[in-house]
């Protein structure tokens, strides 16, 4: 006996979307039918994939061809999307319909709303899984059936888009779903044409939907001739060429086709940088259709992102996110990839181990970076664009310890440098402007772009002209950590260890003068590093700076502060590390403490200036303090004393 339908509210961050829906200014409102359909193209890549590799069957499903449907009534105003495939129980309706459980329906609201305007840019609506709600912008209703392939019980659900849903049993013959919209009245002005037209859906599905591996049907009078009388009759006719567009020539795809299909599998409306199509043949057979991006995506650094590319298996869909393709570092990448000699029982943990999986996932990798090379070096333009959205992804990939491919990587790097503070560089650029007798590749890393920009670290460096790379993204610490090289040129932080510049002469006469200074202001270092050895591990002068009075290094083989903050958040307790405060012995602040000091060891006034000059140190590093509070307590008392 069916249960009378039952009233449910929607989720507030549902309520939200609908109403921006609702009301939205969007001028192409075609999308909507774009989504529906790519929705009963999902549900029928699980049904196949379900009836070839179990026993889904039963009452109800599916048993002849897989297809997608359109009908229209334009007396009534409605239009259908009708699929046979695996189809919803009422269950799976109100969690996948009535609420949100994804994060991205909040990252959707928030992009919208930081949108200058009130028209949502084409690529939120899919990017953020809320395809189905765009039926809202077309629609005053919008009715569901549905019925679960391998289950009796079909279910009816409906709503005006006001904030509420109704939903209860309903009646299908088979499995699969129906979307029913009660049209809006058509109006040019609104961005709202006549969804009823034959020639209009025709043009949309065409333009936004021939790929899909499915027949997408819709009735349509053709003219049939019998003997001497032609008569008009209503026959099927497929909207959709349904060829696999990885396996086809290059030559016979156009731009618009590649583009189209990008759209179809990542639900993003911009178009991608680099579209890249492969042909395996040899010891296997694999095609792939991959895609680089011109925007990362919102979740790109969310562990629940969707990544990895589409795999089928001679044209059968398998599986939406085959993680083993492609490195976490790109999992920007977009695709599809098509093994011809895998099992269509292939399952996650049997992916980890198949051997062609790894010969597949090493080409398309290689090919990746090859394209982004080439980018890089024919149009470096399009290359710093994508840098400015995935570079510090793609830097993911040199912590890895046994990456084969870390030379290319680093070949792909690009950093902020000292020689032009407007413009990036590559490391080979760096190599290639190196002095004569430059043993290594200097660089500096920090917790912003101006910390690092502004560091006193730079100063002697940038006097005696040598360039030093500029990193300030939280993924650079952790691999410069492990004391990279290229070119047989070493990596080597200016904020740790001794630094010697100049030829042997030049270094000899600084190295000499400085331990004079050193030998001269030794008491007066010792005395400043008893006031600060909680914190501190040595007190000396430097052969950094320039202008600045003080600077904070490390030793050689040092753990960054950054890193041991980072530590830290993970929960482990890592041991404190003291750093070394260097002074600079040019500057006029030097011999004032000097004197204070001679006249009085003891005097107050040192600990004070001891604690002040390590607090500058911290703000010129980072421009954060360890403890603000006893840092204004210090500096109003000098105040006070000298006022």
């Amino acid at each position: 006996m069916n249960q009378p339908a039952q009233r449910h509210e929607f989720q507030a961050e549902v309520k939200e979307l609908l109403e921006l829906m609702v009301h939205s200014l969007y001028s192409n409102k075609d999308i909507f039918l774009r989504e529906l359909i790519s929705n009963a193209s999902d549900a029928l890549d699980k049904l196949r994939f379900e009836q070839l590799t179990s026993s889904v069957g039963g009452s109800g499903s599916a048993s002849g061809e897989l297809y997608i449907r359109i009908e229209t009534d334009p007396q009534k105003r409605t239009l259908s999307i009708i699929d046979n495939g695996t189809g919803m129980t009422q269950s799976e309706v109100i969690k996948n319909i009535g609420t949100i459980a994804k994060s991205g329906t909040k990252e959707f609201l928030r992009a919208v709303k930081e949108a200058r305007n009130q028209e949502i840019p084409p690529e939120l609506i899919g990017q953020f899984g809320v395809g189905f709600y765009s039926s809202f912008m077309v629609a005053e209703k919008v009715e569901l059936l549905t019925r679960r392939a391998g289950e009796t019980a079909a279910t009816h659900w409906e709503s005006l888009g006001d904030g509420s849903y109704s939903i209860g049993d309903g009646e299908r013959d088979q499995a699969g779903t129906t979307v029913t919209l009660h049209l809006k009245p058509h109006d040019a002005e609104e961005g709202l044409r006549d969804y009823t037209s034959d020639a209009v859906i025709k043009e949309i599905v065409k333009r936004y939907s021939d790929f899909v591996a499915y027949p997408i049907r819709m009735k349509a009078w053709r003219k049939k001739t019998e003997g001497s009388s032609e008569a008009k009759v209503l026959e099927d006719e497929t909207l959709n060429s349904r060829k696999a567009i990885w396996d086809r020539p290059k030559g016979e795809v156009s731009d618009g086709e590649y583009r189209e299909f990008y759209r179809h599998i990542s639900h993003d409306w911009t178009d991608p940088l680099r579209t890249i199509p492969i042909k395996m043949e040899g010891t296997l057979e694999a095609y792939a259709l991959l895609y680089i991006p011109s925007k990362a995506p919102f979740d790109l650094y969310s562990p629940e992102m969707k990544r990895g590319v589409q795999l089928y298996v001679k044209r059968v869909f398998v599986m939406d996110e085959c993680k083993d393709l492609l490195p976490p570092h790109l999992r920007f990448v977009k695709g599809v990839v098509d093994a011809h000699d895998l099992s269509l029982n292939v399952s996650r943990e049997m992916l980890q181990k198949d051997r062609q999986i790894q010969i597949i996932r090493k080409q398309l990798v290689k090919k990746v970076l090859a394209t982004l090379e080439e980018m890089k070096e024919g149009a470096p333009k399009e290359y710093l664009q994508f840098w400015a959205e995935f570079g510090p992804v793609l830097k993911e990939g040199l912590l890895g310890y046994d990456v084969q491919d870390k030379e290319k990587l680093l070949d792909l790097l690009m950093a902020g440098s000292t020689a032009d503070a407007s413009e990036l560089t590559s490391l080979g650029q760096y190599i290639g402007r190196m002095k004569e007798g430059q043993d290594a590749i200097y660089f500096l890393a920090g917790s912003s772009k101006d910390a690092v920009a502004q560091s006193p670290l730079l100063e002697a460096f940038v006097q005696k002209g040598y360039e030093v790379l500029l990193f300030s993204d939280g993924v650079d610490e952790l691999w410069l950590e492990r004391a990279p090289a290229y070119k047989d040129k070493a990596l080597k932080s200016v904020g740790r260890g001794e630094i010697k510049l100049g030829s042997e002469d030049d270094q000899k006469k600084e190295s000499a003068a400085l331990e004079e200074k050193q030998k001269d202001y030794s008491d007066l270092l010792t005395c400043l590093r008893v006031h600060l050895q909680d914190e501190i591990k040595e007190v000396r002068l430097s052969g950094r700076l320039t202008s600045s009075p003080v600077c904070l290094v490390g030793d050689e083989h040092d753990v960054s502060p950054r890193i041991q903050k980072l530590l830290a958040q993970m929960g482990q307790k890592p041991q404190k590390v003291k750093r070394i405060l260097e002074l600079n012995p040019g500057h006029a602040l030097i011999p004032k403490l000097q004197a204070i000091f001679r006249e009085n060891q003891a005097d107050p006034r040192l600990k004070l200036y001891a604690d002040l000059l390590l607090g500058q140190a911290h703000l010129a590093e980072s421009g954060e303090l360890p403890d603000p509070g006893a840092f204004s307590k210090v500096l109003t008392e000098i105040m006070q004393r000298a006022v």
